[in-house]
């Protein structure tokens, strides 16, 4: 037969392996969970049970859970800061001018109709 000390460290080595490579796929599977922590995520509930549906689907979620967490950001939520919005109003005062021109016209249309 062979050494038994080696028989037992490639016993070893190979249960380590394993639960390494177990607990290695359970830290990698929770990475969305936890960015969309770290950023308040409104839907960090909902990522983190993904992600564990994703283990069962041998992560086939995971990279879109990844992008649905990074999508969300505190400081801007969903999209860019409405300072940079192109075509928006830019200040309160431009959206009463809108609004004033937007009844104006209404008011035509129902003194037009009449």
């Amino acid at each position: 037969m062979g050494d038994p000390f080696l028989n037992y460290f490639a016993l070893f080595l190979l249960i380590f392996v394993v639960v390494v490579l177990f607990y290695g796929i359970i830290a990698i599977h929770d990475i969305p969970a936890k960015i969309a922590e770290s950023r308040h995520h409104p839907h960090q509930d909902a990522i983190h049970a993904a992600g564990w549906v994703s283990l069962f689907t041998l992560h086939a979620l995971w990279p879109f859970l990844w992008i649905w967490a990074m999508a969300y950001r505190p400081d801007r939520g969903w999209g860019f800061p409405a300072q940079s919005r192109k075509g928006g109003a830019e200040s309160p005062s431009e959206l009463e001018d809108l609004q004033r021109r937007v009844a104006a016209l209404e008011s035509s249309v129902k003194a037009g109709g009449q």
